[in-house]
């Protein structure tokens, strides 16, 4: 089976945990047998992994004149004309934020290079409507000309382009929610993305959502029939691989770290408090906040008004090997989500021997068991249970050796074989329509 799939970024470039996600179902569809990837991105860099799939930039693909087919209507593209709004932001999670306002009515031409080919930035740019517009157009040009069996779409910035690719080759159309905008945006959605999100939705075959929290989320939220709807959990990349030279840590004082984006979603705020507390009854702590986001500023001035700047760090935005560095020079991690649709970084930190306390508001709280569960607003449940953790060696013992045991069992194989399988639902049901 040949699959023609679309996503956002791809290691080593990105910007959190979609990018990873991408590259471990990949990988994991090697151990199926007969399984083909072709790996669409808005723009290819050259130094991405591509021993599991073939990758392809949109950016590299000539569009000038091309012959694009619409459920058999044949139109020859010259000039190609998207509705844009440019608004500034630098990531998906401040799309929401930046852009509650009306919707344009305004057109841009989108240009072409002497080649033929559409310009990408490949990040999550100025111009990002623009460019998830853009990168549809693309995708027409290329189901147009590959062969493939199934359309499988990242999260909501590539549902444009798989119904794109899906319209021109008939082909049965799957989309990943790897997030929703509810989960951005802490209920106060932004109608665009919102629209986007549940066009995509409603034009699938087949629809995997990353933990039950999310099928909720789509079914209830969105108007979803369930039956369509299937919970495939994330998995973690074995330590063994890619990030060998991570290394061992070596700080003498308690580490406890926070990873991600500091936004919103992942509950930066109450990780602050919840130091405060543990650093008036503690000495020889640390922590760290590792990430970057629109609430940075916020929490670096919450953490001066508690006057706990000399045990408290800001290290800005990690990725590849520096994550792992990070975590093995950590006694704890906390992922304090106020809704998290999955969270690999707790496996991450499992894998890499640290305890893991979560909020009960993640989808990976559902697999997990050797783990700390806490409600996200329960500040003083945190800050004793890093109180805990960091006071009891046999304690955090236990929690190092079963964690690892328990991650050990989190493969990408397995969830590969699991969407897999609903390719195979979907194509058969396409068939007999």
């Amino acid at each position: 089976m040949r699959v023609l799939m679309f996503g956002w970024e791809f290691p080593p470039h990105i910007s959190g945990g979609l990018g990873t996600a991408s590259y471990g179902l990949t990988r994991g569809m090697t151990a199926v047998p007969g399984m083909e990837v072709v790996f669409v991105v808005p723009k290819s860099w050259g130094d991405e992994d591509q021993s599991a799939i073939k990758l392809v930039g949109a950016n590299n693909i000539r569009v000038a004149l091309k012959r694009i087919v619409y459920k058999g209507v044949s139109t020859t593209v010259k000039k190609i004309e998207v509705e844009s709004r440019i608004v500034p932001y630098s990531d998906p999670d401040h799309f929401w934020r930046l852009t509650r306002s009306q919707k344009s009515s305004r057109s841009m031409l989108v240009k072409t290079d002497d080649q033929g080919r559409i310009e990408f930035s490949g990040r999550y740019d100025n111009n990002l409507l623009e460019e998830i517009e853009k990168y549809s157009i693309v995708a027409s040009v290329i189901a147009s000309e590959e062969q493939f069996d199934v359309i499988h779409a990242h999260d909501w910035l590539a549902y444009p382009a798989g119904i794109a690719a899906s319209r021109v080759s008939g082909k049965p159309l799957v989309i990943h929610v790897h997030a929703t905008d509810f989960d951005r945006s802490g209920g106060s959605v932004n109608p665009v993305v919102f629209d986007i999100e549940k066009r995509g939705m409603e034009m699938a075959d087949r629809i995997i959502a990353v933990s039950n929290l999310t099928r909720d989320t789509v079914i209830n939220r969105y108007g979803i029939n369930p039956a369509k709807v299937t919970t495939v959990y994330n998995a973690v990349e074995p330590v063994g691989g890619i990030y060998d030279d991570a290394g061992e840590g070596s700080v003498n004082e308690k580490v406890v770290t926070f990873l991600g984006r500091i936004t919103l979603q992942k509950g930066p705020e109450y990780f602050i408090e919840a130091a405060h507390r543990v650093l008036q009854v503690m000495d020889g702590v640390r922590f760290v906040m590792a990430g970057s986001g629109d609430m940075l500023e916020r929490m670096i001035r919450r953490a001066a008004a508690l006057r706990i700047t000399d045990r408290f760090h800001f290290t800005g935005f990690l990725k590849g090997v520096d994550v792992y560095r990070m975590l093995r020079r950590s006694d704890v991690y906390i992922m304090p989500s106020v809704s998290e649709p999955f969270g690999i970084s707790p496996l991450e930190a499992m894998q890499s021997n640290v305890p893991v306390i979560i909020s009960k508001q993640s989808g990976v709280a559902e697999i997990l068991t050797h783990a700390v569960k806490v409600d996200f607003w329960d500040i003083d449940a945190m800050a004793d249970a890093i109180h805990a953790i960091l006071s009891y060696p046999a304690l955090s013992g236990m929690f190092i050796e079963k964690g690892r045991e328990e991650v050990e069992n989190f493969k990408w194989e397995n969830s590969a074989r699991r969407v897999v399988g609903i390719y195979r639902s979907a194509v058969e049901e396409k068939q007999k329509r």
